[in-house]
């Protein structure tokens, strides 16, 4: 009796400790509201880097599954974040079926045989290549190597959020040009360059508006730009372009050192899942890169099904071709109705329709159909669409025609 006394002593004694530290915790985590703007704050217990104290994290929707209970829907069909709505190559998936044997072992860390296949592919010396975990890492990886505090890099102000995330978590400074009818404003980024510019992007087609600028715009803008500032040009969407209008950068490598060429397998390819992406450079920037990379940064299946995924040409083709015929529909269409959207060269479309894009998308999704809202992307009466499948795009075409008849455009 006496040791089950002191033991429940304990307990108790135990029990009160730890209530008191939770409460601690509690009252140091708990979010407080700034009085000047209203917003809610967060005392950190740890506290982090100044720089990461000022980056919201990224913002990731509810599952398929969850709005299909919430709505009461049989089925949902996803348009919103940009993928190849064919899938990946028939003969990637046939790859998958028939290994996996050697998964205990660690990726190639040079992906050797990656960059053997992608080089000679697009022509370029397999040393200019660098690969990442899709090719936002390789932004990252431009980042890391190459600004100090206080660096400044130019990009557009709707675009890939990802280069302002990591310029800011290195200390640089975002320098923000804003688009021009949805398109890059080479001239204004040229206007703003200084001794502290290292960096500048350009989305091309830009995400989220999928507009491009023009070829002889381009390479005009790569040749003004002074020699040490290092331009990246992010084609993550360029096998959908069908326009004459674009330039191609690669062949540009050879007469500009400063010119970085960023691709993806996550978009046409159809493996955004594997997380695969690379970037064509000078040598010289591309060994900077090795230095700060993760050394097994793209896993082995990841590898693999790149290097099958870029022998079947053919499935490519018959995306690039069933997405241009997508996009021409929905063009025909939103002209029929009377809305603008961006010209694209892209796999989406971003469409003004003239309601507030929360409403519109979560009507949408009410009628079994996700979009992205255009209100956190710079144009709040605008949502972004996936060009899906033919029965996709009817089906988005008359949820929206219906929408828009009866809540009316304001």
């Amino acid at each position: 009796m006496k040791r089950l006394a002191a033991s429940t002593l304990n307990i108790v004694q135990i029990t009160s400790t730890i209530l008191k530290r939770e409460d601690k915790l509690t009252r140091e985590s708990t979010p407080f509201i700034h009085e000047e703007s209203g917003e809610a704050c967060m005392t950190l217990k740890f506290k982090t880097r100044e720089a990461v104290t000022h980056i919201a994290p990224y913002v990731l929707g509810k599952t398929l599954l969850d709005l299909q209970k919430e709505h009461g829907l049989s089925s949902i069909r996803k348009l919103s974040e940009n993928e190849n709505i064919y899938g990946c190559s028939p003969k990637v998936k046939q790859w998958f079926k028939d290994n996996g044997s050697d998964l205990f072992l660690y990726p190639d860390g040079a992906a050797v045989d990656l960059s053997h296949k992608v080089s000679g592919f697009l022509g370029v010396p397999k040393e200019q290549l660098v690969f990442g975990n899709g090719s936002d890492e390789v932004i990252r990886l431009l980042t890391r190597a190459y600004l100090s505090n206080g660096d400044e890099a130019i990009m557009a102000d709707v675009t890939f959020p990802r280069y302002q995330t990591n310029v800011s978590l290195e200390g640089g400074t975002p320098v923000i040009v804003p688009l021009e009818d949805g398109t890059h404003d080479l001239r204004g980024m040229l206007e703003l360059i200084t001794q502290k510019t290292k960096l500048i992007f350009v989305c091309n087609p830009n995400n989220p508006t999928g507009t491009i600028v023009g070829k002889k715009e381009l390479l005009q803008f790569i040749e003004s730009v002074p020699s040490n500032i290092l331009v990246v040009v992010d084609e993550a969407y360029m096998e959908y372009v069908t326009t004459d209008d674009y330039l191609e950068t690669l062949p540009l490598l050879s007469a500009f050192d400063n010119l970085i060429v960023l691709r993806t397998f996550s978009k046409i390819y159809g493996l955004a899942g594997l997380r695969v992406g690379f970037g064509v450079m000078n040598e010289e920037v591309a060994e900077q890169l090795r230095k700060v990379k993760d050394v097994f940064n793209v896993n082995t299946v990841a590898q693999k099904s790149a290097i099958i995924a870029l022998e079947d040409q053919a499935f490519i083709r018959e995306c690039t071709h069933k997405n241009e015929q997508g996009r021409l529909y929905l063009e025909s269409e939103f002209d029929r109705l009377g809305i603008s959207y961006f010209p694209s060269q892209s796999n989406f479309i971003m469409v003004d329709t003239g309601m507030n894009g929360d409403t519109v998308s979560y009507e949408l999704v009410k009628r079994g159909l996700v979009v992205r809202s255009g209100t956190l992307l710079g144009y709040p009466t605008t949502v972004r669409v996936t060009i899906g499948t033919q029965d996709d795009n009817k089906r988005f075409v008359g949820a929206l025609e219906d929408i828009l008849q009866n809540e009316g455009v304001s």
